[in-house]
């Protein structure tokens, strides 16, 4: 496909006007304003449009798209134990495989082409990123409370055995990460031996860190005064590339630890305000050279997939919480949700608009936007002003999934009707 006569982003995350880009295979081969000479097949007309990488969710839970306003009003333990545990226990392959589809239809919606996933059921998960076309990295959200260790447990036993036959799926679309869900629902032998099958598998891990106060104190507590980033440090988790979500609550040398060993600190501001966590720290992080991407968490305490809200929220939150306007800069807003999400995910030729990475690419539509205009700044008016719903086109690995109101690789009814299906199934045996 060639874009024609379309304003880019370019991979400094400047606005070029009239560019001409063309994608071949899964790949970006031209970036210029002079028309090319190459047939790249379909022109497409980008007259009034925008074009630029597509945004990476640094954490979510996907098939949580189930409990969608399931579990409202509620503080995090309350949340969890009350309302999501229970409705969890009662989910089977089918249901999450509907759930994964639902946050599909709905990522592609809002030009998000891949993701950091921490859930259940791998074979679920996999099938649903193949046949939708989105890109994952997936971990099970490994707990335990008892003396196994992770090689003698039910979710450590389905990774390893799932390796061979779905790392790397879809031509690199699905990749499996190690996951431990946090400090406060697992034990010191579980957590070593996770990092010690992700260092022997080269596997990227995923954790949440450092959400809630309670967190925080009860693992200092437990740990002799040890806060859940140096309890990680300790066990060799850090020794591998590492997703944390969250970080609300970090403190002293945390920042220190997370820098050293080169952490993704994944953001999810929508979530951590709805529950009441707080919110991470970004721009302290930023200033000790830590990574910060952004993530939605899960539909159940985000209530959508929306990267363009979460992108807003994320440049104004910390104006306020610091007293600095210029604490986050519309430029480290988007790179949060592109570029920083991509690497996290160890996809070095992901999240950037230059020749030769891969062609993960999004459309904005700026026609008929009054709210778009003027525009003085491109970066400002899609941070500060942009909608979800001005993505008219979304493409990954060069092929086009979503585009004006039409999906290629899947019927947006029928995967709605299959999740709602699936929820009242559930609630019946509730």
């Amino acid at each position: 496909m060639l874009f024609s006569n379309i304003d880019i982003l370019d991979e400094q995350l400047e606005h070029r006007r009239g560019c001409y880009v063309g994608v071949r295979g899964q790949r970006i081969a031209y970036i210029g304003r002079e028309k090319p000479r190459e047939d790249f097949g379909e022109v497409y007309d980008g007259a009034g449009r925008l074009l630029m990488t597509g945004f990476i969710n640094t954490h979510s839970h996907s098939a949580m798209t189930l409990m969608r306003g399931y579990a409202e009003n509620l503080a995090l333990s309350d949340w969890l134990n009350r309302r999501i545990f229970p409705f969890e226990a009662k989910l089977d392959e089918e249901a999450i495989y509907n759930g994964v589809m639902l946050a599909a239809a709905e990522m592609l919606r809002f030009g998000i082409v891949s993701t950091t996933d921490m859930y259940f059921n791998i074979a679920a998960a996999s099938r649903a990123v193949l046949d939708s076309g989105v890109k994952m990295n997936f971990g099970l959200g490994l707990t335990c409370f008892d003396g196994r260790g992770a090689r003698e447990l039910p979710m450590g036993r389905e990774l390893l055995e799932a390796l061979p036959r779905y790392q790397d799926g879809g031509d690199g679309r699905f990749r499996l990460d190690a996951a431990i869900h946090a400090e406060y629902t697992s034990t010191p032998r579980v957590v070593e031996d996770m990092a010690a099958i992700a260092k022997e598998h080269g596997l990227n891990l995923q954790v949440h860190l450092s959400e809630t106060r309670d967190e925080q104190e009860a693992c200092k507590r437990r740990h002799g005064g040890r806060t859940p980033a140096r309890y990680f440090y300790d066990a060799g988790v850090f020794d591998v590339p590492v997703t944390a979500a969250h970080c609300v609550w970090l403190e002293g040398d945390d920042f220190d630890i997370l820098r050293e060993k080169d952490v993704t600190a994944a953001c999810c501001p929508v979530s951590n305000l709805k529950l009441a966590s707080g919110f991470c720290p970004a721009p302290r992080l930023l200033e000790a050279g830590v990574r910060v991407g952004l993530g939605t968490d899960s539909v159940a305490s985000n209530n959508s997939l929306n990267m363009l809200e979460e992108i807003k929220l994320f440049a104004t939150l910390f104006k306020a919480s610091t007293g600095d306007p210029t604490a986050i800069t519309p430029k480290q807003a988007l790179y949060a949700a592109t570029r920083a999400g991509a690497l996290a995910q160890g996809r070095q030729d992901c999240g950037v608009l230059k020749v030769g990475s891969r062609a993960d690419l999004i459309v904005l539509d700026l026609r008929q936007r009054p709210y778009l205009r003027p525009c003085h700044d491109m970066v400002n008016n899609v941070v500060f002003s942009a909608q979800g719903t001005d993505v008219c086109l979304t493409m990954v690995d060069g092929r086009v999934l979503y585009r004006d109101g039409a999906y290629t690789t899947l019927d947006p009814e029928a995967v709605a009707r299959n999740a709602e299906q699936s929820v009242e199934k559930i609630l019946r045996q509730l």
